[in-house]
């Protein structure tokens, strides 16, 4: 048997397998409100035949934006319009949806990535002030973004349990908290972008405060009985920077509140990092963590092959495996893995004549 399309439990939330449908930003959005190219991309992805489906990094705020094409989860409007594309994709799948809450603190205010991606200054258009826990810019030459005063941080704290509280009126069954890639939470636990003298910066515990309270005012906020996960970088990838050590301190702290599940990534914090990609590059990461820990983990990076990912979960390096580039490359990557496996994959009733065990017969 498979064991990558056993069931996995995050939290009381059970997948049919463990392929989980990263977050991946789209840049299509109308002042944080999905469209109808969600509609669209989503559906399509929910006919994957993955265990869960989680909506791309989604501002809490209109300056938590990456870009101005980003979605977000702050008012009515955009509860309304996540409302329609959610009712469109659940018509045709019952796929579970989560969604990543996210700031991208000073990496905000920038172009869409197609044209050119980079910083748009504040008096522009499409622009606007950038925040962070130290007015250091992610690049030399970017705007320089606005240290942020405690009640600011209170204020952007409160913003991930509101969104939180529209996420559960709108049936999103988790929540991932976005603290990897260089956005804000990340900001404030790397030692080169938070220079604090305060209770948010400098030691360790200081540093993890922010991600500790962002994590409990979303459970608060949250059904209980929904998990709340988080996805971080292990590491900056640049010495003197947030690494895999400080890694599992946070893992240690957040599984003692109850955090159901950690989503390992790595990176994007400093312009001078040195990544070595290959495959499962960021494995380690996630089997360390799980090791030390105990806390359920879903591992990414250059996981391109069926074997590959099933080696990850019978091993224990991890409990899940999540796909980005590879799943929008091969939208029916899980049914090709199945297929690989000797395993079967969940799909609608109009595609009964192809599935992965069909395929399996015909050309294993």
């Amino acid at each position: 048997m498979s064991h990558l399309f056993t069931p996995l439990k995050l939290g009381t939330l059970e997948l049919d397998n463990r392929i989980v449908i990263a977050p991946m930003c789209q840049y299509s959005a109308d002042n944080g409100k999905t469209t109808r190219w969600h509609d669209m991309h989503l559906g399509n992805l929910a006919q994957s035949g993955a265990g869960l489906l989680i909506i791309e990094a989604t501002a809490i705020e209109p300056e938590g934006r990456i870009t101005y094409g980003d979605v977000g989860l702050w008012d009515d409007e955009t509860e309304a319009a996540l409302s329609k594309t959610l009712n469109a994709v659940r018509s045709h799948s019952d796929m579970p949806i989560a969604i990543q809450l996210a700031h991208a603190g000073r990496k905000a205010s920038c172009e869409k990535p197609w044209d050119g991606g980079g910083a748009i200054a504040p008096d522009h258009k499409n622009g606007w002030q950038v925040v962070a826990p130290s007015a250091v810019p992610f690049r030399a030459g970017d705007p320089a973004p606005e240290a942020l005063g405690t009640s600011r941080i209170g204020e952007i704290v409160q913003g991930f349990a509101d969104a939180a509280k529209r996420a559960d009126r709108l049936g999103i069954d988790a929540i991932e908290i976005h603290s990897a890639h260089g956005y804000l939470l990340h900001n404030f636990l790397s030692p080169h972008a938070n220079k604090r003298q305060d209770d948010y910066g400098g030691s360790l515990e200081n540093r993890m405060r922010i991600v500790l309270e962002v994590y409990d005012a979303v459970r608060a906020a949250f059904d209980p009985a929904k998990p709340v996960g988080i996805r971080i970088s292990a590491s900056d990838w640049v010495d003197g920077g947030w690494d895999i050590d400080q890694s599992v301190e946070l893992a240690k702290a957040l599984k003692e509140r109850g955090c159901d599940f950690i989503h390992v990534s790595s990176g994007g914090l400093h312009i001078d990092q040195k990544i070595p990609l290959g495959p499962n590059y960021q494995v380690p990461f996630a089997d360390r963590i799980k090791a030390e820990t105990g806390m359920t983990t879903i591992a990414v990076g250059l996981i391109t092959e069926a074997e590959q990912a099933e080696a990850i979960v019978f091993t224990g390096q991890a409990d899940a495996i999540a796909l980005a580039r590879g799943i929008l490359y091969d939208p029916r990557w899980p049914w090709h893995a199945a297929a690989t496996l000797g395993a079967e994959v969940k799909a609608a009733n109009q595609y009964l004549r192809c599935q992965p065990r069909v395929l399996k017969k015909l050309f294993g």
